[in-house]
């Protein structure tokens, strides 16, 4: 006799929780939302910082010019480095970092949401801790390099520099989180099959950078660590009268300060290692010796910090040794130069917005790099040391080279990102108005 099952009780469904409104964005802990938290967030520090350079440049433009104060444009002067580095272009890169990565590896999220939303939100207040005392001229105005003893209480007796002291470490404390976190997320998250070796360059990059960030920023916290207890408790360890070394503040900051560097062109060679081959119509050129080089540029990224420091009287073996090593870190990035002009070469190019921000990042890239080979020789670095011609390389290197590829990985991800099409005619507006800006600005 056949049976019938009894229905099970009928129970209410629970609500989900709600997706949209504001609480839905203080709370979430989705992997794609807080890369969107972290593009708006990077987006309107880097107006911010574009801002004060635009102030900075309109002071010098004319002789003894009374825009601004000289105090004021030493706030700007280290606010526009600071908001650049650590509040633009590094959470653009944790952007692409959040959205990205667990999509490429397979996995459903990050490996530590709540750790994820935790850094996000710890950005947010530093970069807010770090910013607003602009608005009462109490902002930071040692140098975004903050040398010490300049930066201690007897050459800086206000509260400015406290709040470059304090704010930097709170970022810190965000990197280093996001850091453990991706690591996490791809050693143990990625899908069956996923080997190590398969993965999309832009993660094996990112992969990198990770490690980077969690050994780079212990070495500027003990830094910051030393000089708030010079300013908060009378300690001495950059007080030279007291038989301090000079030369301290210089190494820890440049040992984390020259990583840094890589910790944010690494992630750009991943992005365009990604768009090249697409609008080539090719696959990648060389994809295990572009991962190699990544991991080569990533290792020597350590044993270069003192090519900052050729003028500080090291003596002749150390300058020579990080020259020499200034020299060899040239040698993977230009490995990866040839791995992309392979893949474009007889490739079927499209130039779309995007390719035409990937090939504007070649040429101004390259610019920027060798102009730093020409700082690695010893004799030329010396006498451009502290000029435009250092400034120059930086932004060609920075803007040129990081800053481009942001743009054109939004440009490529955003379809994914948005479910929209950007305007092509406006996209190729921005890069050539950006481009031709670029070349008159710095060259």
């Amino acid at each position: 006799m056949a049976t019938i099952a009894a229905a099970p009780p009928y129970t209410e469904a629970k609500s989900a929780p709600s997706t949209t409104g504001v609480w839905s964005w203080l709370t979430t802990v989705d992997h794609k939302r807080i890369g969107a938290l972290y593009l708006i967030t990077g987006l309107f520090f880097f107006v911010v910082g574009g801002l004060e350079a635009a102030i900075l440049r309109a002071q010098l433009a004319t002789p003894n010019g009374k825009l601004i104060s000289a105090e004021m444009y030493n706030q700007l002067f280290t606010m526009h480095g600071t908001t650049m580095i650590f509040l633009a272009v590094m959470p653009l890169s944790a952007a692409f970092f959040n959205f990205l990565i667990p999509l490429q590896v397979g996995a459903r999220d990050v490996a530590f949401p709540r750790l994820n939303a935790f850094s996000y939100w710890i950005y947010l207040l530093g970069g807010v801790f770090i910013t607003l005392p602009i608005l009462w001229s109490m902002a930071p105005n040692g140098g975004w390099f903050g040398y010490a003893p300049l930066s201690t209480k007897a050459y800086s007796p206000q509260h400015n520099m406290d709040f470059w002291v304090i704010g930097l470490q709170v970022l810190g404390i965000s990197s280093l989180a996001a850091g453990f976190n991706f690591i996490t997320t791809i050693i143990n998250m990625r899908a069956p099959g996923m080997t190590l070796m398969r993965m999309p360059i832009f993660t094996w990059m990112s992969f990198v950078v990770q490690f980077l960030v969690v050994l780079a920023f212990p070495v500027i916290t003990v830094a910051l660590v030393f000089l708030q207890f010079d300013r908060f408790f009378g300690t001495n360890f950059y007080t030279i009268a007291k038989g301090a070394d000079p030369l301290l503040w210089q190494h820890l900051f440049w040992v984390f300060g020259h990583p840094e560097v890589y910790i944010l062109i690494l992630p750009a060679m991943g992005i365009i290692s990604e768009i090249l081959p697409t609008f080539s119509r090719k696959p990648l050129f060389g994809y295990p010796i572009v991962v190699f080089s990544g991991a080569c540029i990533g290792f020597l990224g350590f044993a270069v910090w003192s090519h900052h420091m050729f003028t500080t009287g090291m003596g002749t073996v150390a300058t020579a040794a990080f020259a020499l090593a200034t020299m060899a870190i040239a040698v993977p990035t230009g490995v990866k130069m040839w791995s992309w002009l392979a893949t474009l070469w007889k490739g079927k190019l499209h130039l779309k917005t995007t390719m035409l921000w990937a090939l504007g990042f070649l040429f101004t890239f390259l610019i920027g790099g060798l102009s730093g080979v020409f700082n690695g020789i010893v004799p030329a670095d010396i006498q451009v040391s502290d000029t435009y011609f250092v400034t120059a390389h930086l932004h060609y290197v920075l803007y040129g080279g990081t800053v481009y590829t942001v743009f054109a990985g939004l440009y490529y991800w955003f379809p994914k990102m948005t479910g929209k099409m950007y305007n092509e005619r406006l996209g190729q507006w921005h890069f050539w108005l950006t481009f031709v800006g670029t070349q008159i600005t710095f060259f």
